[in-house]
């Protein structure tokens, strides 16, 4: 049971920081982190967790994990926050706001699984995000102050 479990956190950080479009390539990415398996365990893998194939920015067919809560942890602090990798938080480049928007820029490629994180956390002072290539619309709740945001942004991308 721990090597699934293990193998279940490695397609939860895989599919969550980098786009793979088929069952193949999960595979080549699972043996590059010592995972041997058949497809058909795949398969079922990617069924216990819910994952969904979609289209991603740039029109080629994703997997996404359904319920971003299933890879959450507990932070140094106590609190709840979703495993980001050190290579998704160096993409951050910039935040400006405008009212109750945000736009944050990030190196190309990286935005769309920062706004897939930010969505997952459901912060009260978010209330979504759209996402392109390198950037992410933010939209803030109505009483939200940009600090309070800065703050709740901080606890999955440090550099922010």
């Amino acid at each position: 049971m721990k090597i699934k479990n293990s193998r279940l956190d490695a397609i939860r950080l895989i599919l969550s920081t980098q786009e793979v479009g088929s069952q193949e390539e999960l595979l080549n990415e699972l043996a590059k982190e010592g995972f041997k398996l058949t497809q058909a365990t795949l398969s079922r893998d990617l069924h216990q967790l819910r994952v969904v194939k979609t289209v991603g920015v740039k029109g080629r067919y994703r997997y996404v994990l359904t319920r971003p809560q299933q890879y959450r942890h507990e932070g140094a602090s106590g609190e709840m926050r979703p495993v980001v990798s050190p290579q998704e938080s160096v993409g951050y480049q910039s935040i400006k706001f405008s009212g109750n928007i945000a736009v944050i820029h990030t190196r190309p490629s990286y935005a769309s699984t920062l706004a897939y994180h930010i969505d997952g956390c459901d912060f009260p002072e978010i209330i979504g995000t759209i996402a392109g290539d390198d950037t992410v619309l933010l939209v803030m709740s109505e009483d939200a102050t940009k600090g309070a945001v800065l703050r709740a942004l901080r606890t999955i991308i440090p550099n922010i």
